[in-house]
């Protein structure tokens, strides 16, 4: 047990129960328990199975290779349109999480073995896209701002680029890649959180809203 989730679910405002119930579900299936991203994830043999995320609304448990599991009880959703291999359950009482129990543990040990296996997720690469002419002039008048959009995944490019373009405005367009000028310098997605789409640690106002 890591001191450091001890510390977490010390200092969560709500869903501390719930956390509790998890960590001991998670545990129990041989996970090894860190702490990454201010957040607890369980790993094995090094790679990532499962992180815990505290919400307002709900606390969720994300697999980091979510689609790839049978999900045979639909508790699985993703994180973001965009999410090409997490997949999360997500539970709003503690009773929820005793009724899933045997689901979820039946779920992490297919994690596990999915991992055991180094079955890898062919994520689509974000070759050709089409950049509005606003980023294009972001690229020639600040080169780092280029480098570092470009050394992001290709599943983060397309992300931005969605974002981004589907303004029907220059102005908005503009806007918008100011907003996450900073974002993208950290090498950080436009919708990475607590589900470990980033191995950055991007400040959180605890919401998980980034600042």
């Amino acid at each position: 047990m890591n001191p450091n989730v001890d510390d977490y679910i010390g200092r969560i405002k709500q869903w501390q129960k719930e956390a509790a119930l998890l960590r001991t579900i998670l545990l129990d299936c041989g996970l090894t328990e860190e702490y990454k991203w201010r957040v607890p994830c369980y790993t094995f043999n090094g790679s990532n199975i499962v992180l815990f995320g505290n919400f307002k609304e709900f606390c969720t448990l994300s697999f980091f290779k979510g689609v790839l599991l049978n999900d045979a009880k639909g508790i699985l959703v993703s994180p973001g349109e965009n999410s090409q291999s997490v997949k999360m359950a997500r539970f709003t009482s503690l009773q929820d999480i005793v009724d899933l129990e045997a689901t979820l543990k039946a779920y992490i040990y297919e994690a596990i073995e999915v991992e055991k296996a180094g079955i890898k997720i062919d994520k689509p690469k974000s070759k050709n896209l089409e950049f509005p002419e606003e980023l294009l002039q972001k690229f020639e008048e600040d080169k780092a701002f280029k480098i570092a959009f470009e050394a992001l995944t290709p599943g983060r490019q397309r992300a931005y680029n969605l974002h981004f373009t589907g303004a029907k405005q220059s102005a908005t367009r503009l806007s918008r890649i100011e907003k996450y000028t900073d974002r993208i310098m950290n090498g950080i997605g436009i919708n990475d959180c607590v589900c470990g789409h980033t191995k950055r640690k991007p400040t959180c106002d605890g919401s998980h809203k980034y600042l």
